[in-house]
């Protein structure tokens, strides 16, 4: 298989991740085992996979940005990278869900949250982490419980 093609399953797994997680996240099995453990350790095996068959291609390191753009330069371990994002923001998404079901805010909340993750990582986790602390800091969550927002 050549780069590009692990490039579109990756991709693909992790969008049917997303969708998943998206749609049906508040159930246990999706957010709990199947985006939350499953697909990230897919993608987790296929990353080291990828880092064993071809770590020291390339001349690059970690210790400047230099250093990570030549060690990018090598397309496979551009790819891996890249599914280092897919794996760790799809787990992160699958906890948001979780975190959001154990503190009950409402899921139609959480979803901006979800897609700004998918895209933007860890933006999406600091829009997360506002929206968590601002409900807590206002006292909103209790009217949120009763809100029929919830029931989405």
């Amino acid at each position: 298989m050549t780069p590009e093609g692990a490039f579109r399953v990756a991709n693909t797994v992790a969008l049917a991740g997303w969708i998943v997680l998206v749609f049906f996240g508040r159930s246990r099995w999706v957010s709990g085992l199947l985006t939350g453990l499953v697909l990230p350790l897919l993608l987790a095996v296929a990353y080291s996979a990828i880092l064993i068959a071809h770590w020291g291609e390339s001349a690059g390191n970690f210790s400047s940005l230099a250093g990570v753009s030549a060690l990018f330069a090598n397309r496979w371990l551009l790819l891996a990278g890249w599914i280092h994002y897919l794996a760790f923001d799809l787990f992160i998404g699958s906890w948001q869900v979780r975190d959001s079901i154990r503190n009950r805010i409402p899921y139609l909340a959480v979803v901006p949250c979800l897609v700004l993750t998918f895209l933007f990582g860890p933006a999406g986790l600091l829009l997360y982490c506002i929206l968590r602390a601002g409900l807590r800091m206002t006292g909103a969550r209790s009217i949120a419980e009763r809100s029929w927002i919830l029931e989405s």
